[in-house]
């Protein structure tokens, strides 16, 4: 156990020390929350109503699409991989070590813009905090796991930065954090709700519990688990 845990403790300093997670982690979605934050509440007077939403499921997902899988490809593509399986470590240590890892990253992201947002924009706090930041660890738990399965899944960062783009652009775009989903048509609503973005957005935003909206949550976690598992399998034994 204390190994396991030295494990994830050494992960999280990894990443604080790589520029490419503390980039997409931490500055990125800072910076476009302050960015775009101005832009909204300008625009649209009754954007701070929702701005600690929408701005985090900007943040969670460009976090969990675009920086978690990248240190995934590393790993599992180069001669750490063979050296854990020499040294008798399993290999799925190397997966939930980043997932922890990323886990506590964009929490800690997702805390500082909650805070920042009621100082700057005079953003409405969520009528119910604990249902917020469970739905929000839920959320986080999720976008992760589909970017673990894209680290595990894809075998070079070249092709990984094409394929992290192609599930980031319209888990934004679509998800109603940049305008309203009911402006689209209905074909673009319906792919919408293929990401976990929009589902985040919705229950972030929700002001009760919604359990059948829980449930895409629930979904996407359990077939992650499945394919990592499968993934995590083939790697040990043919690879």
């Amino acid at each position: 156990m204390s190994a396991f845990l030295y494990g994830i403790g050494l992960q999280w300093k990894l990443d604080f020390r790589s520029k490419g997670i503390l980039l997409t982690y931490y500055i990125i979605p800072l910076i476009f929350f302050l960015f775009m934050g101005g832009i909204f509440t300008s625009i649209d007077p009754n954007a701070y109503k929702t701005l600690i939403q929408s701005m985090t499921v900007f943040g969670v997902t460009m976090g969990a699409i675009i920086g978690t899988p990248t240190s995934l490809v590393e790993f599992y593509n180069s001669d750490i991989r063979k050296a854990y399986r020499v040294g008798g470590v399993p290999l799925w240590t190397g997966a939930v070590n980043n997932f922890i890892s990323g886990l506590i990253h964009l929490s800690i992201m997702s805390i500082i813009l909650f805070f920042i947002a009621q100082i700057v924009f005079d953003a409405s706090v969520p009528s119910n905090l604990f249902r917020y930041f469970v739905t929000l660890e839920l959320f986080i738990i999720t976008s992760l796991s589909v970017g673990v399965i894209l680290g595990l899944f894809v075998k070079s960062t070249s092709k990984l930065t094409m394929v992290s783009q192609l599930v980031f652009l319209p888990s934004v775009m679509l998800s109603g954090i940049m305008f309203p989903i009911d402006m689209l048509p209905n074909f673009m609503q319906m792919i919408g709700k293929v990401f976990p973005a929009t589902w985040g957005y919705l229950n972030l935003s929700a002001n009760q519990w919604e359990m059948m909206s829980m449930f895409p949550f629930m979904l996407t976690i359990l077939i992650a688990l499945l394919l990592c598992t499968w993934r995590l399998g083939r790697l040990h034994t043919t690879e």
